[in-house]
């Protein structure tokens, strides 16, 4: 292979793989516990964008049982979030070895 064309090929992928990463910022999904009394919403970097909490899990007395509503949340969206990010980007994550 003539080493410009691999240059070339390789301004191609680090350009598409900015394209992605800037899809996923976009692609979200939100995760539930509780009943629905805890929703938590992430992007495809894993980042939390918002929380919502319902006034009926707020107790003061059982602060442990909210945070524990919080992480069932938020692992309720990862697993979310995983499954999108599969769907639309699987053939081209799989060689990458993200665990996706």
């Amino acid at each position: 292979m003539n080493p410009f064309d691999l240059m070339k090929s390789l301004g191609e992928i680090k350009e598409k793989m900015g394209n992605v990463q800037e899809e996923l910022a976009a692609i979200t999904a939100t995760g539930s516990s509780g009943g629905n009394i805890v929703n938590v919403t992430i992007n495809g970097k894993m980042e939390i964008v918002s929380m919502k909490l319902d006034p009926l899990c707020v107790d003061p007395r059982d602060i442990t049982m909210l945070q524990d509503l919080i992480i069932a949340a938020h692992h309720d969206a990862l697993s979310k979030i995983q499954e999108a990010i599969k769907a639309k980007y699987g053939p081209l994550l799989s060689g990458m070895g993200l665990g996706l």
